[in-house]
């Protein structure tokens, strides 16, 4: 199979093309950076921007699978930046998959595109999505699912996966800032701290969409649709964070602020960087105050009728991985 991956110099994206690799599949890249070590094993890199539409049409010639992963993320940014990659880039790699007949396009979409800041517990793919968005991400990549599920058909079959909350060794976003803002005595337990949410490790990330390829063609179940893809061991969150900076013998947060206190003080901070404007990001929105305070976690059931996904690195080994790679 020849396959390339959008973003495939991230983090997940990494992971992605290393099971390609594994199983013999021919793998291109394309990326905004320049990546030696993965041209060194023979891989295509194609640098350029996901608004370069004509470097898009080189990069998906003679492609068998397109993996749509590079993304605008985060919590903070201007809306221009997430509507331009997200959207637009989106709708470029649609369209550079027609124009060169590339049968199957797997998105790698969030949960957060249906999250509006209320518990989600083992919700299923017929939650809708929110009437309203406190971040630009969620917003623009729900726009983008919907390009990429409504752009299914006879001649290019799409898929959308949803991972929730991706970690692992590599992770240069989520454990890490967690971790950083903690062994600066900036990190705040918001809500009552009972919050349960899934964490789902990388590799079993990956290995949904390699699955979700191959079992994506036309009339397949997969065609055209939205999924879950979960650790299936939800943690509470707190406890879960506690554990891995008692690990790594950093103290725990001893602050705790309530729901309403922290979306207060996330939306006033919002404000003040938009009004002065401010360079950096808040340390605190109310999107994240949401995320943190709120329970969020969902099946896989149906990955797992559709495509076989089940999770094959558990919590533990998974935290076992990350905190070694952490210390050495």
């Amino acid at each position: 199979m020849r396959a390339l991956v959008t973003g495939g110099n991230g983090f997940l994206g990494r992971y992605i093309v290393r099971d390609l690799l594994a199983r013999g599949d021919d793998v291109s890249i394309y990326c905004r950076s320049s990546a030696p070590d993965l041209a060194a094993q023979g891989i295509m890199v194609h640098q350029g921007d996901l608004t370069h539409y004509d470097q898009l049409v080189t990069a998906t010639k003679g492609q068998d699978v397109v993996f749509h992963v590079a993304a605008r993320v985060g919590l903070w940014g201007p809306q221009k930046e997430f509507v331009t990659t997200n959207i637009v880039g989106t709708q470029n790699v649609i369209e550079a998959c027609r124009s060169n007949g590339v049968r199957r396009l797997v998105f790698t979409s969030s949960p957060s595109v249906v999250f509006g800041g209320t518990d989600l517990v083992h919700a299923d793919e017929s939650v809708p999505y929110p009437t309203r968005y406190t971040s630009y991400y969620p917003q623009t990549k729900a726009k983008a699912e919907a390009l990429v599920i409504a752009a299914n058909g006879a001649s290019l079959q799409t898929c959308s996966l949803r991972p929730h909350l991706v970690w692992g060794p590599g992770d240069n976003h989520l454990i890490p800032s967690i971790v950083e803002r903690a062994r600066r005595g900036a990190l705040l337990v918001v809500g009552d701290g009972k919050n349960v949410v899934d964490f789902t490790y990388v590799e079993n990330v990956a290995r949904a969409h390699v699955l979700a390829a191959d079992n994506l063609f036309e009339h397949s179940p997969v065609a055209g649709q939205c999924y879950f893809i979960g650790q299936e061991e939800p943690v509470v969150l707190w406890e879960f964070v506690q554990n891995i900076l008692d690990r790594l013998s950093i103290p725990a947060p001893r602050r705790h602020v309530s729901h309403r206190t922290a979306r207060i003080i996330g939306s006033a901070l919002e404000a003040l960087y938009r009004a002065l404007p401010l360079p950096g990001e808040p340390r605190l929105t109310a999107f994240l105050a949401d995320q943190l305070a709120t329970s969020h976690y969902f099946s896989s059931a149906k990955a797992k009728r559709d495509f076989g996904y089940t999770p094959h690195v558990s919590m533990s080994e998974g935290l076992d991985r990350l905190l070694a790679s952490f210390q050495g």
